[in-house]
């Protein structure tokens, strides 16, 4: 079968056509921007890229066009596959129709840390040689690439509640139909799609509804909204887990959580040691450990695989050390994530100085809906530069203002990379916040710090 995707060289749609082409599917595709890596990836595979959205890439006709959740009525090649009745399906239920249906399925949803458990767990299930298949929102270190078929029946994929297609306004992760199903935390966010939290709580109620009998949930203890969501009604197992909480426990023996003990229902498991900090690393620590065991490994066996984790790319990721500065780059993009990111590398660097360089990227970023909280959300940071494009439709200095004297705004990134190696010096850690490329402000940065 020929398959044409719209919207191919994102994360995920980028991931379908890599399965889709280790399935014996011939696969091409088009993009609005056709670019590294992403496109070397698919091309190495035998991918045809196109640049643009244009009707003359659909002739002569695929069998089946596969639409990203990008595309939106009114773009010209939309229209052309509405207007010539083409068979067109959207990412999540081409994945749900052709390969997950076969699989074992255990699925990562939550609002925050996805990418990070779902690559934990295909690498703890890997560890205990059940050779899984995934599909990744993100590069994970011990693999390389974001998806794969595997060997084995598990398949472990990023369960995103965010929508499916312009004709398909369900979140994604309706169409996994998984066995094992995580509910790693629950807030409000995507204020483009989701008036408000209840909304996407009614989301989240649609995937518990497709958790079998007998597979199971792994629920966060301490989130409240997740709470309410089982309380909608609930007719799978569940197994909760958290710092101090749940049937799985965890309890830090360094403050910033790189070493924690694990119980599982008062028994004491073992320890793990890692390379992450913070509280919400344990957590998705003892998420993924959970789901694992509930797919039949060994817990015990599974810890000294954590020492061996390689986090995702742009998870807290050290990009450079020059000159006694630590620079990082990082994906968090809500307040929740930017305060547990910030106190957990602050458990771990003492009185250091942390200095924040953040773009408000995400819809819900642009839109001000994460406003109020940004401030808090940086309590642990020194000093902030805040990227305040002329687009920007709200006023960051109620966001300055709030920081008291800590926090100034730069309309651009080169202005931004200036005030930082302003303010730099020896021993500080500074930080590059944004859900996109940044315009590459970390490396330049480095490259700056080293000049």
């Amino acid at each position: 079968m020929r398959l044409h995707i719209l919207g191919i060289c994102g994360t995920f749609m980028g991931g379908v056509a890599a399965l889709a082409r280790e399935l014996g599917e011939t696969v091409e595709g088009s993009d609005a921007n056709v670019y590294p890596p992403m496109s070397t990836q698919l091309e190495a595979l035998g991918i045809g890229l196109m640049q643009g959205y244009r009707a003359e890439h659909l002739q002569p006709a695929p069998d089946l066009v596969v639409v990203g959740n990008a595309m939106t009525r009114g773009n010209a090649v939309v229209e052309y596959v509405l207007d010539q009745r083409l068979r067109y399906v959207s990412g999540p239920q081409w994945l749900g129709e052709r390969l997950l249906v076969e699989r074992d399925v255990l699925a990562v949803a939550g609002t925050h840390g996805k990418t990070t458990t779902t690559s934990l767990l295909a690498h703890l299930l890997e560890s205990a040689g059940l050779a899984p298949g995934f599909l990744i929102g993100g590069v994970p270190g011990n693999f390389g690439i974001s998806a794969r078929l595997g060997q084995g029946r598990h398949f472990v994929i990023e369960a995103d509640e965010y929508d499916s297609a312009f004709f398909d306004k369900r979140s994604k992760f309706v169409h996994y139909r998984p066995l094992i199903a995580i509910l790693n935390n629950l807030e409000y966010d995507h204020a483009d799609i989701f008036p408000d939290v209840a909304a996407i709580q009614r989301q989240f109620h649609h995937l518990v509804r497709t958790v079998p009998g007998n597979g199971r949930l792994i629920v966060n203890a301490h989130d409240a909204y997740l709470a309410e969501v089982l309380a909608m009604g609930c007719w799978t197992p569940v197994e909760t887990f958290g710092v101090g909480k749940g049937d799985w426990q965890a309890t830090p023996v360094a403050a910033d959580g790189s070493v924690f003990a694990v119980h599982h229902r008062g028994e004491r498991i073992g320890e793990v040691r890692w390379s992450l900090l913070g509280d919400h690393s344990m957590m998705n620590a003892l998420a993924a450990l959970a789901a694992a065991a509930a797919a039949g490994a060994d817990p015990r066996a599974l810890l000294p695989a954590f020492s061996t984790f390689q986090s995702v790319k742009r998870r807290m990721e050290l990009v450079g050390e020059v000159g006694g500065v630590r620079v990082y780059d990082d994906f968090a993009h809500h307040p929740t994530a930017i305060a547990t990111t910030l106190a957990g590398l602050r458990a771990n660097v003492g009185g250091a100085r942390i200095l924040v360089a953040l773009e408000p990227r995400s819809n819900s970023m642009r839109l001000g809906a994460h406003a109020d909280g940004l401030a808090p959300s940086l309590a642990d940071a020194d000093g902030v530069v805040f990227l305040h494009r002329p687009e920007l439709p709200w006023d960051a200095k109620r966001v300055t203002d709030a920081l008291q004297g800590r926090a100034s705004t730069a309309p651009t990134v080169d202005a931004m990379l200036a005030a930082l190696k302003q303010q730099t010096r020896a021993g500080d850690h500074v930080i590059f916040m944004s859900n996109g490329g940044f315009e590459n402000a970390p490396r330049r940065f480095v490259a700056a710090l080293s000049d």
